[in-house]
């Protein structure tokens, strides 16, 4: 295929960014007037999921305008900004965002249902998510691909806990809520799926590569300046091709998810006792 379908794949990364972008401002507006209504602790986690949406839907948004493959160092805009250490650094505080939407929606879900050992489910995202990042940046900085089987296997078994703890608490939630966490566990299931059978795997297959080819990974020092100072343009499709596929569900998909976070329904979020389940 001709450099046109790199363009135009660019193209529709930027023009769903920016739908984005629009549609969390109307999120966002939505939920300041709700905001007035509701008790203190249920408008202070409105207003984090609001601004936590915001660190993912611009962070992804920039990466739509300036894609990188990390460890080739393969970008679509000649820049700094496309460059893998500002890229990398901004996906770092996106997902870290995600993430803690995730964790407030599983803490809620459990307050809401009085499990405690769900409360210490909510917990454990961050801490999860911040090693996948380390294993992430070990990836990028090194080139070494076992980095990112490590930080994609974190994500996809963060995403697999959640999903059984919000099954397992399904029956225990308000009725008018169970269409959310259902929802929430379809979207966690076909998540779960795809890390394990598509991205662990292709993370993996590329490591082997590695290895057959006695691949010799930069130290952590040699990596920063590399990634802060080399970038290797291309608008080549073939170069493309196997990022195309996570990059348009990551911007995409993923984003909608939180957006819709801020949509909650403001008693999920209302403070309730918690008593031991």
């Amino acid at each position: 295929m001709s450099n046109n379908s790199t363009f135009l794949w660019w193209a529709a990364l930027c023009a769903v960014s920016a739908i984005n972008i629009l549609a969390w401002s109307a999120a966002a507006a939505r939920a300041h007037q709700q905001a007035k209504t509701l008790p203190a602790d249920a408008r202070l986690a409105l207003r984090l999921q609001v601004l936590l949406s915001a660190g993912y839907v611009l962070g992804c948004a920039y990466r739509s305008a300036f894609p990188v493959y990390d460890v080739g160092r393969m970008v679509i805009v000649d820049s700094f900004w496309s460059s893998v250490a500002v890229g990398r650094s901004v996906a770092t505080v996106a997902e870290l965002c995600f993430a803690a939407q995730w964790a407030l929606l599983m803490h809620a879900v459990a307050r809401a249902g009085g499990v405690r050992w769900g409360l210490r489910v909510a917990q454990a995202v961050l801490p999860m998510i911040v090693l996948a990042e380390i294993c992430s940046w070990h990836a990028v900085l090194t080139t070494s691909n076992l980095g990112h089987v490590m930080e994609e296997t974190l994500w996809g078994l963060c995403a697999a806990s959640l999903v059984v703890s919000l099954a397992l608490m399904w029956p225990r939630v308000d009725r008018a809520l169970r269409p959310v966490v259902a929802l929430a566990v379809v979207m966690g299931v076909a998540y779960v799926a795809y890390m394990f059978n598509v991205d662990v795997p292709m993370y993996w297959t590329r490591w082997l590569a590695e290895a057959q080819h006695q691949h010799l990974p930069l130290s952590l020092s040699d990596g920063f300046a590399d990634a802060a100072s080399r970038w290797v343009v291309s608008h080549r499709w073939a170069d493309w091709q196997s990022e195309v596929v996570w990059m348009s569900l990551y911007f995409s998909v993923a984003v909608w998810m939180s957006i819709g976070f801020i949509h909650l329904p403001a008693r999920m979020l209302a403070p309730r006792p918690v008593t031991p389940r």
